[in-house]
């Protein structure tokens, strides 16, 4: 325990170092960027100059590029992420709800994905070389062959004609006068179109690892053993070889959860999504420096946390997986 816990420590400082090499390459890529937010002001002819001068002194946004940079890395350390210049209220106030909307969309692919892949690969390992099998194969190829944000396009556009789903966004107008259960009806279905595109390819490579995993088991001379004592088919299956089948797949949980929140964000920008990817989208496009700043930096803090799940869960499913200097 001792040494997971160190190999957690030893992770973290360096992905501290990580975090601050992310931060310094976006913050330069914004100012090495032509233009900033208050070009756009400078045009108008009803704000004075004196105004833009003083919002550029009160954000240091006049000041060098490593003062800026240092001051604002002081701040973040303190929990002040800045102000958006942009959505004119403090950077905390945004990002809190669109990371809460982006952990409901991450959360039901991850649920989708793994409710379906499993039973799935499941099925095609007992009907090896049948029919479903040669089918589910067909759908995983075609699943990772198939770009995200075309699959959007196109299910936005099938929606658009059946007019059965929601064409984006994550509420209805009529969100607010709606009762609880129609509320939570209401954002399932805007769920659907992103939550499906979001697991599709995530299904299919899960299913075919699952698939593999169960093969392999179902050689192995423990489960020859269980079929020769006479014991039920089910039993052989879901008591026995389910378990050595699925042991490896908890490890790439944090990976996976870790990929769908890099992954959400070009289908939240497709489909409308309030997410941390359309805010880092419309930040970026408005030059909202310390908005772009605040949004890459969660997203790597979650990613990380996504792989330090991964090697967390790896060490409690395979004991013999040690972290010390010996092994």
């Amino acid at each position: 325990m001792k040494s997971v816990i160190k190999h957690i420590f030893q992770r973290l400082c360096s992905k501290i170092l990580l975090l601050l090499a992310v931060s310094f390459l976006t913050f330069w890529l914004m100012h090495a960027t032509p233009g900033n937010f208050f070009d756009s002001l400078r045009l108008n002819p009803q704000i004075a100059q004196d105004t833009v001068d003083r919002y550029e002194k009160l954000y240091h946004l006049k000041d060098p590029f490593f003062s800026q940079y240092i001051h604002w890395v002081i701040n973040a350390l303190h929990g002040e992420w800045g102000y958006s210049l942009y959505y004119n209220v403090p950077v905390s106030h945004i990002l809190g709800s669109r990371l809460y909307n982006t952990f409901i969309l991450s959360m039901t692919s991850l649920l989708l994905t793994w409710s379906l892949a499993i039973p799935l690969g499941i099925w095609a390992a007992l009907r090896r070389n049948q029919w479903v099998d040669r089918v589910l194969s067909l759908f995983s190829f075609a699943a990772l062959a198939t770009p995200g944000f075309y699959l959007a396009v196109l299910l936005l556009y099938a929606a658009s004609r059946l007019g059965t789903l929601p064409l984006g966004g994550m509420h209805s107008p009529n969100y607010d006068d709606m009762s609880i259960v129609g509320k939570i009806g209401d954002t399932a279905l805007h769920l659907v179109i992103p939550a499906v595109v979001l697991s599709l390819a995530s299904i299919a490579s899960l299913q075919r690892i699952m698939r593999g995993n169960m093969l392999g088991v179902l050689r192995q001379q423990h489960i020859l053993a269980a079929r020769a004592k006479g014991l039920p088919e089910g039993v052989v299956i879901y008591r026995h070889a389910l378990r050595n089948a699925f042991n490896p797949l908890v490890t790439l949980l944090g990976y996976e959860f870790a990929a769908l929140l890099s992954g959400a964000a070009l289908i939240e920008i497709v489909c409308s999504w309030p997410g941390l990817g359309s805010l880092l989208l419309t930040a970026v496009r408005s030059k909202d420096v310390y908005l772009v700043m605040s949004s890459t930096l969660l997203a790597s803090v979650l990613l990380i946390i996504g792989n330090m799940m991964a090697d967390i869960l790896l060490t409690w499913v395979d004991p013999r997986i040690r972290y010390d200097n010996q092994n």
